[in-house]
C-alpha cells in the first residue's frame, strides 16, 4: 500500500519569484503534504527576485530519482528560465507526466518550461499575460485565474498563487481538505476585482526621496506574509531592510521556509526609518512582543506620529499589549481579534488609521502591501503593481 504522506516537489533557482514559490511551499505545508524544496543550482541558497533570499531544503541533483505525487514549478524571471533549461528538471516532469502525476506550473513557467518540453500539446493552460503569446504556440491559451486540464494545472501570477495551491490540494486530498485549508488563509472573496482599503483619518506619510521601511522577521514569522511585504515594496523601489531578530541571518519562518534577513536587528535599529512593519505568525509575533528594543523602537515610531503597522498574529500580540492601538482602529487575524480591546472594525481587509496600517492574514497579505504602496506613492502606483502581480 502506498504512503499516504503526498509528496510534492518545488524546485527554485536564483531570480525565482519569491512570493509564488514560498505560498505554494506554505499552503501546500498546510495541506500536510511533504514538501520538498529543491535548489537547481550549485548550492541550496538562491537569490529570487527582488533581493529575496531563500535557502532551500536540498539540491534537485540530490533528489532526481524521488517519485513525487506533484511537482510545482514558479514563475519569476530568470528563474523560469533556468528550470526550462535544467535537462534533469525536464526529465523529472516528463516521467512525472507519463506516468499520470500532477504537474503544476505559474506565471512564466507553464509557456517557458512545460510548453517547451512539449507537455501542453492539446491541452488549456494559462500563464502570466505577458508570456500568453508563447503559451498560444504550445497550448489552448486561456485566461482563467487558474487552470485544470487533466494532470497538468497552470495560473498566471503573485496575485493568483493562493488560488492556485488550493487547487493542488483539492486534486491532492479532495475539495473538504482544501476548503479546510483556505479558511485561515483569509483569501479574497473577489479575486481579480480592483483592491480597496479602508482609511479613517488621512495623513499624509512624507519620506525623503525613497521611503525607507524596516521589516523585521524572526523564526515563526509568516512567510507569506513576510515576503508579500517585501516583494511588493521593492517592487515600488522603496529601500525595504529585512532585519532578522537573534543572532543569526536565516530564520526558519512558520512553515519552515528558510528566509535569509540583509542585516541583524541589533544593526538595523540604529537607523531610522519611514515605516515599521511586522508580518504575522504566532512564533515570529511572540519573538516580536518580546523584544523590548523592538518594542521600544514601535513606540518611539508611533510617538513621533510616523507610519507603522502589522498583519495577522502581530496586532494583537504586539501593538495591543503595547498601547499601540490606543485611541486606534485596527484588525487583525480573525482568530486573534478578541484580544483587541476595540473590536468595532475588524472586519475590514485592510484598515488604515492616521499613521496605524493592519490586515487580517495570508490572503490579505498582497492588498496590505499595496495599500502601503499607495500611502506612499499614490493609488495609480497602487494599481499599477496590483495589475502587474495580478491581485
Amino acid at each position: 500500500m502506498a504512503s499516504s504522506t503526498k509528496k510534492v516537489l518545488i524546485p527554485v533557482a536564483h531570480g525565482t519569484e519569491p512570493f509564488e514559490a514560498v505560498v505554494m511551499i506554505d499552503v501546500l505545508r498546510r495541506g500536510g503534504t511533504d514538501v520538498t524544496v529543491a535548489s537547481v543550482e550549485n548550492q541550496v541558497g538562491v537569490d529570487a527576485c527582488h533581493g529575496i533570499k531563500i535557502v532551500a531544503d536540498t539540491l534537485l541533483s540530490d533528489v532526481t530519482n524521488s517519485v513525487f505525487d506533484l511537482i510545482m514549478l514558479p514563475g519569476g524571471l530568470p528563474g523560469g528560465e533556468t528550470l526550462k533549461n535544467c535537462k534533469s528538471l525536464e526529465n523529472m516532469v516528463k516521467k512525472q507526466d507519463e506516468d499520470g502525476r500532477l504537474n503544476a506550473a505559474i506565471c512564466c513557467a507553464p509557456a517557458l518550461a512545460l510548453g517547451t518540453w512539449g507537455l501542453l500539446d492539446g491541452k488549456q493552460a494559462t500563464c502570466y499575460p505577458a508570456f500568453m503569446e508563447k503559451l498560444a504556440a504550445c497550448a489552448k491559451a486561456v485566461e482563467s485565474r487558474v487552470e485544470v486540464d487533466g494532470k497538468i494545472v497552470t495560473s498566471r501570477g503573485p496575485g493568483t498563487t493562493m488560488e492556485f495551491s488550493v487547487t493542488l490540494v483539492e486534486q491532492l486530498f479532495g475539495k473538504d481538505k482544501a476548503v479546510e485549508v483556505s479558511g485561515p488563509l483569509v483569501m479574497r472573496p473577489n479575486p481579480g476585482d480592483e483592491y480597496t482599503i479602508t482609511e479613517l483619518n488621512q495623513m499624509n506619510w512624507p519620506f525623503d526621496n525613497t521611503p525607507k521601511i524596516l521589516v523585521p522577521i524572526a523564526d515563526g514569522s509568516e512567510e507569506m506574509e513576510a515576503v508579500a511585504i517585501i516583494d511588493v515594496l521593492r517592487r515600488a523601489k522603496a529601500n525595504v531592510v529585512v532585519a532578522a531578530l537573534g543572532t543569526s541571518l536565516e530564520v526558519v519562518a512558520s512553515r519552515k521556509v528558510k528566509l535569509v534577513a540583509d542585516v541583524l536587528f541589533d544593526e538595523a535599529e540604529k537607523s531610522s526609518y519611514d515605516l515599521i512593519v511586522l508580518p504575522g505568525g504566532l512564533g515570529g509575533a511572540e519573538a516580536f512582543a518580546s523584544s523590548e528594543k523592538l518594542v521600544n523602537m514601535l513606540k518611539k515610531q508611533a510617538e513621533s506620529n510616523k507610519p507603522y503597522g502589522a498583519i495577522c498574529a502581530s496586532p494583537a500580540l504586539v501593538l495591543e499589549p503595547n498601547g499601540l492601538l490606543k485611541g486606534k482602529k485596527a484588525t487583525a487575524f480573525p482568530a486573534m481579534c478578541s484580544k483587541l480591546s476595540d473590536q468595532s472594525h475588524i472586519d475590514h481587509r485592510v484598515l488604515v488609521d492616521g499613521n496605524l496600517i493592519t490586515s487580517r492574514g495570508p490572503g490579505t497579505s498582497l492588498e496590505f502591501a499595496l495599500a502601503i504602496v499607495e500611502k506612499f506613492y499614490g493609488r495609480e502606483k497602487g494599481l499599477q503593481l496590483a495589475k502587474a502581480t495580478l491581485v
